[in-house]
């Protein structure tokens, strides 16, 4: 019997027939969030799990350190547009990071748009950000209580007047503006039911043009299409102005369409330049009537290639950069030279090339890291880019594409010695043989004697790669003693699209298999035990931990599904859902419905069993993984569970997926995830 008093969980009758299949829904009624019993229910389980949490001595602790390790600079990647430079930055507790622009990079910073005065709370975030080309102007869009939908509006950068511009319901669309910086395209849905927003479908996406000073009713419509409600269209305006690239997806499949329009003529029509979704392809830029694409097509790794408008034939495409050993995951043109950003084993390698594909140089990076950044326009002969590890925090440098050097830009000081750990690459074998990376980080005089503290983080999925990232909250674990382990599982992105591949669908078990096989490893190899051992992942990833406890609940001691995808025979009916059927398959299909029902977390739960201690986490204005995920794995995981460790679900409020989220909410919830793993450590 357990020591807890869960909150009542009422059980329906709800069932679903699956090709003769009956499976059980009976907490069905969770999926409504806005009903008077989920409400009381989500009242119920806050005020146990906050009881609980309240009562751990180390909590406070963890808090004020953690707030102590936070309160530092902290600088994005800057860029130009015009004569101007732009960047955020945040002192160190903002709730919010503040824009900032310069007018040379010696002069003196002017704050352009102060998102912590826009609510009290620090709810509302700058979600989305385009300059206009001369540098005059900016679309910036605004995210409230972490909610994917958007709202932009348009200041002016000299006088910081805010003008009349106010778009609605954009959702998964950036802005680009035209070359004449009179206005932009972007892409949005028609506007949802108002109770609903937050769960409604969201298909048949619209492509607009707003010209500044008008209304969004008066929008000009520039491509839909009525007969494919999954296609998304991203615009991208080329640096001459003269063409409309429209990148177009379905679902989260990396394959895409290219469509174009020739804006020197505004009567032209749409012209479909690829129009099968074979491969991905990613418009670089242009010279005069030649398009440069990175592609994964015949090249799981990726390469580049040129497309002549003029000769669509395939046998006249150019092969402009070859696929390599190491995984082309990004290629801008600066300087008139293609900047191209590899990854070799997960960590990030830059190369600088002519347009010819020669190689030029190599550029010398800090270390085993993530680099981003290296924008700017095809004649710039300056970027900026920022590197970060496990233990470096994120570093802004500019570079001369002239002379190959790099400056630092921005460097934060932190009370932190980096020096006292190490990180370390590891190849282990998975299940079924694949060699799989792993980073893992710890102090220096480890002691390798089966008994530390492990931290076991995952993704493995949607084509997304898990590279050296500096976190505060890793890094109060590392002080404790704690261990940080993250493998590259399969997926994602680290090897290209064939990796990506072999962890999706029918192989979605190989994922599990290699982060099951991964604390097999660090089990093994005398890092640490079973009884030492918490997991944790995000949305896909709190799939990822949440299968894997179900399958394996006697090798870990604690479980942290964040925001997870954790009922997967429902997930197509809610907002964006239905997208990840490329990804996971779809319930409504016989094949992928068995394979789904085999591993869905919530479906696989076996009364009795002694789960590890679990902490799930979510939020009440989710509308990416509705929070009726973590609402029914609750219910389900407490009535199942036969042991004593705590099952509870800690439901943040005016909070969503996680962008956006205010300093103070994510220093809070850091604490509560720290103090849960100590205390139920065996």
């Amino acid at each position: 019997m357990s020591r807890f008093n869960y909150p009542s969980s009422k059980k329906t009758e709800d069932y679903d027939d699956f090709f003769g299949v009956e499976v059980k829904d009976p907490w069905r009624w969770l999926e409504n969030p806005d009903s008077d019993e989920t409400k009381t229910w989500i009242k119920a389980q806050n005020a146990l799990t906050f009881a609980y949490l309240e009562q751990l001595e180390i909590r406070k602790k963890l808090q004020k350190r953690i707030t102590e390790l936070w309160n530092y600079e902290k600088f994005t990647v800057p860029f130009k547009r015009g004569n101007r430079y732009f960047y955020s930055k945040n002192d160190g507790l903002q709730n919010q990071d503040v824009l900032y622009t310069l007018d040379s990079l010696d002069g003196v910073a002017e704050v352009l748009l102060e998102p912590n005065q826009l609510s009290l709370d620090g709810t509302v975030a700058l979600s989305g950000l385009a300059i206009s080309d001369d540098g005059k102007l900016m679309a910036y869009g605004l995210a409230t209580a972490g909610s994917d939908w958007i709202e932009y509006r348009v200041k002016n950068v000299e006088t910081k007047e805010v003008l009349e511009d106010h778009l609605k319901w954009i959702k998964f669309s950036g802005v680009s503006w035209a070359k004449d910086n009179q206005g932009f395209f972007y892409s949005c849905y028609d506007e949802p039911n108002a109770e609903t927003k937050f769960e409604e479908l969201n298909y048949y996406q619209k492509l607009y043009y707003h010209r500044l000073g008008t209304s969004q009713g008066d929008d000009i419509l520039i491509y839909h299409r009525p007969d494919q409600k999954e296609w998304r269209f991203s615009p991208y305006v080329t640096e001459d102005g003269c063409y409309l690239i429209i990148r177009i997806g379905r679902g989260t499949e990396p394959k895409n369409l290219v469509f174009y329009k020739n804006l020197q003529n505004p009567d032209s029509e749409v012209i479909e330049l690829i129009d099968e979704f074979e491969a991905s392809y990613d418009f670089i830029e242009h010279n005069n009537s030649i398009f440069w694409f990175r592609t994964d097509l015949d090249a799981p790794k990726g390469k580049v290639i040129g497309i002549e408008l003029n000769h669509l034939d395939r046998s006249h495409w150019q092969e402009i950069i070859p696929e390599a050993q190491e995984t082309l995951a990004r290629v801008g043109i600066i300087n008139n030279q293609f900047v191209a950003n590899y990854l070799q084993d997960a960590k990030s390698q830059v190369k600088i090339l002519a347009l010819d594909g020669t190689l030029i140089r190599e550029i010398e990076l800090p270390g085993m890291g993530t680099v981003r950044g290296f924008n700017g326009k095809s004649s710039d002969t300056e970027t900026f880019y920022s590197f970060t590890s496990f233990t470096t925090p994120t570093t802004s440098y500019r570079y001369d594409m002239r002379t190959g050097k790099s400056t630092i830009f921005r460097q934060p000081q932190i009370d932190f010695n980096s020096n006292d750990y190490v990180t370390k690459q590891v190849f282990y074998p998975s299940k079924d043989g694949t060699i799989i990376p792993m980073f893992i980080t710890h102090k220096k005089d480890l002691q390798l004697d089966g008994n530390n503290p492990t931290y076991l983080y995952g993704y493995g999925g949607f084509n997304f790669s898990l590279t050296p990232s500096f976190s505060i909250g890793n890094l109060v674990w590392l002080e404790l003693g704690g261990v940080y382990a993250v493998p590259n599982l399969r997926g994602g992105s680290e090897y290209g699209e064939a990796w990506h591949q072999a962890g999706i669908k029918e192989k979605k078990q190989n994922v599990f298999d290699d982060f099951i096989a991964a604390a097999e490893w660090l089990i093994t190899h005398q890092y640490t035990s079973s009884g030492q051992l918490a997991i944790s992942g995000r949305s896909n990833g709190g799939l990822l931990v949440a299968a894997c406890m179900s399958q394996r609940p006697e090798l870990f001691a604690v479980v942290l599904p964040a925001v997870g995808v954790l009922d997967m025979l429902r997930f197509p009916k809610f907002t964006i859902g239905w997208a990840w059927c490329s990804e996971y398959g779809s319930p409504d299909q016989e094949e992928d419905f068995k394979i789904l029902y085999s591993y869905s977390p919530l479906h696989n739960l076996q009364p009795g069993t002694k789960y590890p201690a679990t902490l799930i986490t979510t939020a009440e204005y989710d509308d990416r993984v509705v929070p009726a995920h973590s609402f029914k794995f609750a219910a389900a995981l407490q009535a199942a569970h036969g042991g004593d460790n705590p099952i509870l679900i800690r439901i943040e409020t005016k909070a969503g997926h996680g962008a956006g989220k205010p300093t103070k909410k994510i220093i809070e919830e850091i604490a509560d995830k720290w103090a849960f793993v100590l205390n139920n450590l065996n």
